[in-house]
């Protein structure tokens, strides 16, 4: 089975990626200024929250993002399956992930929700449609679930560190399921400002259960930026089975941009 086929979008421009660091860097620094808008988010209902590292990355990565999630008062959980390089982590059939959302699941008693940082966003969608009785809701951070996968600077790593080959007939097949909106809530946070992947393929389609959430920054900083953070802890402050958009009013009207769905 072939993806889709799409009009041609270029990966980020050059300038854009070589200021990925220093831009992340700056949005980490800049977390205690977004301390009264990180405090005023909702509080947690305690329910376990998995957070997928991205390409390459471990899960020292995510430390602020669960420190964050656990003063809210979740249950947020690391991956625990080392670095993310695709299939050689998760196994080439996804059973070590699965597992691991099934762990979770057997301690708490809980569906999981699954926050995923880029690659690890894609793992998290798949992963829903594994076992969409153990998941919550998914949010992705920058992940490049649909369109052209080659639309980023890390594609040619990212066959060469992990083996899979973007052309093989099961990777085709799993980039057409991908765009497909998972078969629980889904919301994708994104950046215009993207330095690593086309924002354009971090969009959820038009759904009555996914939404686009729109920030200002780079995408080796989503982990830490205060925005971000705040969008996060925003979607997991919703009751089960009673999902719902995100709302732009006052301070968010400003902080977050009106993005509209990706339509396929």
């Amino acid at each position: 089975m072939q993806a889709q086929t799409h009009e041609p979008i270029a990966p980020p421009s050059k300038l854009l990626a070589l200021t990925e660091l220093g831009r992340a860097v700056f949005e980490f620094g800049t977390l205690p200024v977004a301390a009264p808008l990180l405090l005023s988010a909702p509080r947690g209902d305690g329910h376990p929250v998995m957070v997928l590292p991205g390409f390459t990355t471990t899960d020292l990565s995510t430390t602020v993002l669960r420190r964050y999630l656990r003063q809210l008062g979740y249950d947020a959980h690391a991956w625990e399956l080392g670095r993310n390089l695709g299939p050689k982590a998760i196994g080439w059939e996804g059973e070590k992930l699965i597992a691991r959302l099934e762990a979770i699941y057997a301690k708490t008693g809980k569906k999981v929700s699954l926050v995923g940082w880029s690659l690890g966003g894609i793992l998290a969608r798949q992963l829903s449609r594994r076992r969409p009785d153990l998941v919550r809701q998914v949010i992705t951070l920058g992940s490049p679930f649909a369109g052209d996968p080659r639309a980023t600077n890390v594609w040619k790593a990212y066959e060469w560190m992990t083996g899979q080959r973007l052309k093989d007939e099961d990777t085709q097949r799993q980039l057409h399921e991908s765009e497909l909106a998972p078969p629980v809530p889904s919301t994708a946070i994104f950046s215009k400002y993207d330095g690593i992947v086309a924002w354009q393929n971090c969009l959820e389609p038009e759904t009555a259960t996914t939404d686009n959430i729109e920030v200002a920054g780079s995408h080796c900083g989503l982990g830490v930026n205060g925005t971000v953070l705040y969008a996060v802890a925003d979607r997991l402050a919703q009751a089960e089975g009673e999902w719902k958009p995100f709302e732009r009013k006052g301070l968010k009207a400003i902080l977050y941009p009106s993005s509209g769905h990706k339509v396929h």
